[in-house]
């Protein structure tokens, strides 16, 4: 069930204990320019345009409306989840925003601390489905450290939530690493795993091209609830059950993107350092466990 509280070491043993986030004496960072990138979101299909702009220390990372600029921003937190259907949405008050995990993906991989994010619509940008165009925007934007000590989020036990055959877990770990297994039924897709312990100039690499991948005959079905509205062959990766309708990035390209989605989500516990581990994990487990993270590091 969601939200176990029991903590579970590899060997199937149970054991119960504290914890608290962790200090590392290292200074808060934001954007040094803003930056700005136009384009639609992936389930609204609207059109959007979005600035990341610089925030000050303890800001976190704020999403704002930039046409209601007298409406509150949301802080991009775990306590602020509000939805996981086929993306991460996070609202507060009057204001929602959707599919952020692309955007946080991108922001954690650059260890920032601190940015507001300003839209003139309820969804980022889809790009190309991927995280790229977001690390490139990051880049091109540079970091400036400020004068504030960042609060790491130090995982210093053994986290686990679980969803039948489906889990996500959290083991300490001196960095940042992810190792996901996906389980698909479509023969074009099988089982995939990869794992990778995530630097920029990897995640650039291995993970920020991987993009959002749909199954066809599923499409008609999110069209018809609102979803994937903005999805194309441009925006998304496309399988039938004859093959893949556009090409692929990677082989493994599924997984891929699943540990750039927890990454994303994650981030939503604060600046994570530890070991990921997860199978069929999606957006619903992907928070549940942030929420878990960011629960006992608010009560420490």
């Amino acid at each position: 069930m969601y939200g176990k509280k029991q903590s579970e070491l590899l060997d199937g043993t149970i054991f119960c204990s504290s914890v608290h986030g962790g200090l590392r004496l290292q200074k808060q960072k934001t954007l040094a320019s803003r930056v700005s990138y136009d384009g639609i979101g992936l389930h609204s299909g609207r059109p959007v345009h979005m600035e990341l702009a610089p925030a000050p220390p303890g800001s976190g990372i704020l999403f704002a409306r930039a046409d209601l600029p007298d409406v509150p921003p949301v802080a991009a937190t775990a306590a602020h989840v509000t939805a996981t259907v086929r993306a991460t949405t996070i609202g507060a008050g009057a204001l929602k925003f959707f599919t952020i995990e692309h955007l946080m993906s991108a922001l954690h991989v650059h260890g920032i601390d601190n940015c507001r994010v300003m839209l003139d619509a309820e969804e980022p940008p889809v790009a190309d489905g991927s995280a790229r165009a977001f690390f490139e925007l990051i880049t091109r934007a540079g970091s400036i450290e400020q004068d504030a000590v960042r609060q790491e989020t130090v995982i210093d036990r053994i986290y686990r939530v679980d969803n039948g055959g489906h889990f996500i877990m959290a083991l300490p770990y001196d960095g940042l690493r992810v190792s996901f297994t996906s389980l698909n039924e479509h023969p074009l897709i099988g089982v995939q795993y990869y794992d990778i312990k995530v630097s920029p100039s990897a995640y650039e690499r291995e993970i920020a091209p991987a993009r959002t991948i749909a199954y066809e005959k599923e499409i008609a079905a999110l069209r018809a609830h609102g979803l994937g509205l903005g999805g194309s062959l441009e925006t998304v990766i496309v399988y039938n059950d004859e093959g893949w309708m556009n090409p692929l990035n990677f082989p493994n390209e599924l997984v891929r993107h699943k540990i750039l989605d927890v990454i994303g989500d994650i981030r939503l516990a604060g600046m994570v350092r530890g070991h990921i581990i997860a199978v069929a994990s999606g957006h619903a487990l992907n928070t549940a466990l942030a929420k878990e993270i960011a629960g006992e590091r608010d009560q420490a």
